[in-house]
């Protein structure tokens, strides 16, 4: 990626790439508060930090090190945690940032011009987590409008997951 690439945009509701990493940061950040205890707010504060970042590389490292060790926790996916839009448990927060991770890690990839495919084992789990979720995905205003309802049953799993959260390849 080259510095000039930061301001470019994602298609990603009007984010540039900078916008979206410091979003992926700044979940990271949420996550791992509220893996630890903390509460809504604790976890709010923590994800609005990501705003300050200056090396934004740097700080997604050291969100993603710390998350990880929160998941790895003993307990942390049983537990149940204060997530900003409900609570729940760490099972359902880990597949939050799985998905955050693989549509923001598309988002990325077409922002900046690399190869966009996921891999194969993240695109089953998106797949897995989203597909029950399809008839109120639209309704939750986090995927955009949803399924196009245009995408053949025999299309690439990629396409479907894309289009299953809003995005139009």
């Amino acid at each position: 990626m080259t510095p000039d690439q930061w301001s470019a945009p994602t298609g990603n509701e009007g984010q540039s790439v900078r916008q979206l990493v410091d979003h992926v940061v700044g979940g990271n950040r949420m996550a791992t508060v509220i893996l630890g205890g903390g509460s809504r707010r604790d976890g709010i504060d923590a994800f609005a930090l990501s705003a300050a970042d200056v090396d934004v590389v740097a700080a997604f490292d050291d969100s993603h090190r710390e998350l990880v060790a929160a998941f790895a926790e003993p307990g942390a996916l049983e537990r149940t945690v204060a997530h900003p839009a409900m609570d729940m448990p760490g099972t359902q927060l880990l597949g939050f940032r799985i998905t955050e991770y693989g549509l923001h890690g598309w988002d990325l990839a077409r922002a900046i011009g690399t190869d966009d495919t996921i891999d194969p084992v993240v695109l089953d789990a998106l797949w897995n987590l989203l597909h029950p979720l399809a008839p109120i995905l639209a309704a939750t205003g986090m995927f955009g409008t949803g399924a196009s309802g245009t995408i053949a049953d025999d299309a690439t799993l990629q396409d479907r997951v894309l289009d299953l959260s809003g995005r139009r390849p």
